[in-house]
């Protein structure tokens, strides 16, 4: 009995994981238009107008702001996240990229996210642009920026070449990190 139950747990596990990760790379197949993403994207900065004062003018003195307006991660043990978005420079979509990354480690269920990565030294958007397949960590060191309730955004809280801000469906996240995530370029019309 033992031993069949066991095989049935492992089946139910490989069963969830394998639709868990189907979930995320259906999504990459059912990609979305440019046009789409770029409508995303401004609800994306809109809100991010909103909810962190002085964001705006921050953007403003970025070489780029590339925006991902929804990363979904799901996972049951093993996970994976995956999400599209744009590169914008001084306000033009100029590029569209996906990003995807693998955990593992405790995690149940499925959790939607936006990032948005402002590179703040044209070098640092340079070796992002003309890399093939760029990824946080290996490639480029990315800070996570992080502000509490009534805070403002200015460039004396963000000096590092690339900031990162990870929102949630209640604002910030925290105690997040973008290591490992992968960053590649597609090719939209």
């Amino acid at each position: 009995m033992r031993v069949r139950s066991r095989k049935s747990s492992c089946r139910a596990f490989a069963i969830l994981f394998i639709s868990i990760l189907s979930m995320i790379f259906i999504s990459s197949a059912v990609a979305d238009s440019a046009k789409s993403i770029d409508l995303d994207v401004d609800e994306a900065l809109a809100n991010f107008d909103k909810q962190v004062m002085g964001s705006k003018d921050f953007l403003k003195k970025a070489k780029g702001v590339l925006v991902f307006p929804s990363v979904i991660k799901a996972g049951f043990g093993l996970g994976g996240e995956y999400g599209e978005g744009a590169l914008r420079i001084n306000g033009k979509s100029t590029g569209y990229y996906n990003t995807m990354a693998a955990s593992i480690g405790f995690q149940i269920g499925v959790q939607a996210k936006t990032i948005i990565l402002a590179f703040m030294k044209k070098k640092a958007l340079d070796q992002f642009r003309n890399s093939d397949g760029w990824k946080v960590g290996v490639d480029g060191s990315v800070a996570l920026i992080t502000l509490g309730m009534g805070d403002s955004l200015d460039t004396t809280n963000a000096k590092e070449p690339i900031v990162a801000f990870v929102f949630g469906q209640k604002g910030l996240m925290y105690n997040l990190t973008l290591e490992g995530s992968k960053f590649n370029k597609l090719d939209k019309s």
